[in-house]
């Protein structure tokens, strides 16, 4: 986000809104004296959450500031949503979600027929009034409201979509690779194909090529298109768990592009050669020309490799399957020995009926073997390509994470320790102690506890321009290649691939508008995230309705100001237990041993518990819990 510092004892932030009516302005400017600063009530009126304003600090004492007199810089929001209210005989108002912003503004264009307390989509305008857009069923309120607020397109205007049904992509003067039994693997549900497998056979020497071939999107949705400014602005697809919500039309993302079993289609293809030892000591890139020969899901592949069973896996794919496996395994051992983890939490799984939509079992999905395949092998596509680039002294959008602070190593050692694992990180934390600090709980049953606190404290990895070191991976450098029909910066790199590989040398996007870029799908890829987050917890609210008084065992994974936030033991969901629940108070947040405590009792993470179901709240996505 730009920033222009001080400006006069003015200052340049973002606003948030707080539940209760008040806000604060998270400050972006380097210099200035806090990281946020309070809103009153009545300052925020004219104002939603995610406006970038100019304000004034007022002191309130123990470095705290009130923000006063807000300017609007610029309003990224155009939609809200909100209920129905009568302003007149003929006039309305829509009292915006909460979320969003602490009041009413007018509604214009309204249609007829309207009713009070009708829920509506709307678009602000910058004199705090609403344009009637759409109305919500009440069946749909909650999703709606999590893709508004989180600003998740999913209106696609007819020009844009008519240039998708026109798409027609050429196949010829690329590499052929037709002939070659190629498959792709996903899951069972998944329409956008974007990646298929196949190998070469082996070579004398032991070495494995293994091509991964990747949609050219590029091909389909070229610089300066509609199409293109679209995918730009949404940044990836988003996937709830009762809706997907794709980055590019369904006409090319389900249909055109999308890798079909039987179908040619234009990809980017590198081929990497894989020795004996795991290394990967080539990579070509090249445009190509795929047919899929199978459609393979991972359970199917996963009962292959697991078990033998054939079932799913067609015969003439059997072998190409199990020579990416054996590629696959190459590649782990060499992961193994370099370090690095996978940081991700364990993924919670709410299985909906296909019929009614009703949350019907709550599942923590660990990947199997056909998942640790296909990640291995797109990874390693992934790096190569980055190191492609950087050997031919080419732009790209690279994927990095910063190695931890000392302090957060201190706390992942401190936590480890209350689920009683021994660390010895010795103050610092190389990727290959963290992979062998991994090793200790991987099989245990608080790993999906202690995964999420190692998330927690190890923090995101992001998009920018400059390469740089990927943590969690131990990866000198990484980007994202080979989703281009779910991320756009994985089409950015396509780009600068194909031209290198055309000759063109003068097209390749500057530092500066690549820092843009990597802004914007920063930005996107965090509030999908938090899309995906909070649906799937309105859903874990609705399951646990017809639950309330259910007893479980959790662990503690972090401790708020309001209480304790514990993981359930196997399902893999969060609630929370009010400090009002917990007995006398006051409750203090021992910054020291990260522990609730009060003068009578002290709450550690990685504490075992014993607790309840008390209610559930399916619009704010909580489940409340008491000890037992």
């Amino acid at each position: 986000m730009t920033t222009r510092g001080k400006r006069q004892n003015r200052w340049r932030g973002t606003i948030s809104v707080h539940l209760r009516g008040f806000g604060f302005v998270d400050l972006d400017d380097a210099g200035a004296p806090a990281d946020s600063a309070f809103v009153a009530p009545p300052d925020l009126n004219s104002f939603l959450a995610d406006d970038v304003v100019d304000v004034t600090l007022e002191s309130s004492g123990e470095g705290r500031y009130q923000a006063v007199d807000l300017k609007l810089a610029r309003r990224p929001r155009s939609e809200v949503i909100g209920t129905v209210e009568r302003a007149g005989q003929s006039a309305w108002r829509l009292a915006i979600d909460p979320r969003i912003g602490n009041t009413a503004w007018p509604l214009l264009a309204t249609p007829k027929g309207l009713r009070p307390g009708a829920s509506v989509v709307g678009a602000p305008d910058d004199q705090n009034r609403i344009r009637y857009l759409r109305s919500v069923e009440d069946d749909d309120v909650d999703r709606t409201t999590v893709l508004v607020l989180h600003r998740i397109r999913t209106e696609i205007d007819e020009a844009t979509r008519a240039e998708a049904k026109g798409v027609r992509v050429r196949l010829e003067g690329r590499r052929d690779l037709r002939k070659l039994p190629t498959v792709t693997i996903d899951a069972a549900h998944s329409r956008d194909l974007d990646d298929a497998l196949a190998v070469f056979p082996v070579q004398a020497d032991g070495a494995i090529r293994v091509l991964v071939s990747i949609a050219d999107v590029d091909a389909a949705v070229p610089t300066g298109s509609r199409l293109d400014a679209e995918a730009r602005r949404r940044g990836t697809s988003v996937y709830l768990p009762d809706l997907v919500v794709n980055m590019l039309p369904p006409e090319l993302s389900e249909d055109a592009i999308t890798l079909r079993p039987g179908v040619d289609r234009a990809a980017l293809t590198v081929e990497l050669r894989i020795d004996r030892e795991g290394e990967v000591t080539a990579a070509d890139l090249s445009t190509s020309v795929v047919r899929s020969a199978a459609r393979l899901t991972y359970v199917a592949v996963a009962a292959f490799l697991d078990r033998g069973e054939t079932e799913g896996v067609p015969e003439e794919v059997r072998d190409t399957v199990g020579w990416l496996h054996a590629a696959a395994s190459r590649l782990s051992a060499v992961r193994k020995a370099r370090g690095g983890v996978t940081i991700e939490p364990d993924e919670v799984t709410v299985d909906l009926d296909e019929e009614t939509g009703e949350p019907m079992s709550l599942d923590v999905r660990e990947p199997t073997s056909a998942h640790l395949l296909v990640e291995r092998l797109m990874v390693a596509a992934n790096e190569a390509v980055a190191r492609w680039l950087i050997d031919r002294g080419l732009p790209g959008l690279f994927r990095v994470q910063d190695p931890p602070e000392d302090e957060q190593v201190e706390r992942l050692a401190e936590f480890a320790a209350n689920f009683g694992f021994k660390t010895a990180f010795g103050g610092k934390i190389t990727a290959r102690a963290l992979a062998a600090f991994e090793e200790q709980f991987r099989a245990a049953q608080v790993a999906p506890s202690l995964r999420t606190v190692m998330y927690w404290v190890l923090g995101r990895a992001r998009y920018q321009a400059p390469p740089s070191p990927h943590y969690a991976l131990a990866a000198p450098a990484y980007l994202h290649f080979t989703s281009p029909i779910r991320r756009y910066p994985d089409l950015v790199v396509h780009r600068v691939v194909k031209a290198h590989l055309a000759g063109k040398r003068d097209v390749h996007l500057g530092v500066d508008e690549l820092a843009t870029i990597a802004g914007e799908v920063n930005d996107a890829a965090y509030r999908a995230q938090k899309a995906e987050r909070d649906r799937t917890r309105m859903l874990v609210a609705r399951y646990f309705n017809s639950r309330v008084g259910q007893k479980h065992r959790g662990r503690i994974v972090a401790v708020k100001s309001f209480g304790l936030v514990v993981q359930l033991d196997e399902l893999g969901v969060t609630g929370t237990v009010a400090t009002e629940t917990l007995g006398k108070g006051p409750w203090e947040i021992d910054k020291t041993t990260y522990s609730l405590v009060s003068n009578q009792r002290r709450f550690m993470i990685g504490e075992a518990v014993e607790v309840r179901v008390a209610s559930t709240d399916e619009a704010l996505g909580r489940v409340d819990l008491e000890l037992r």
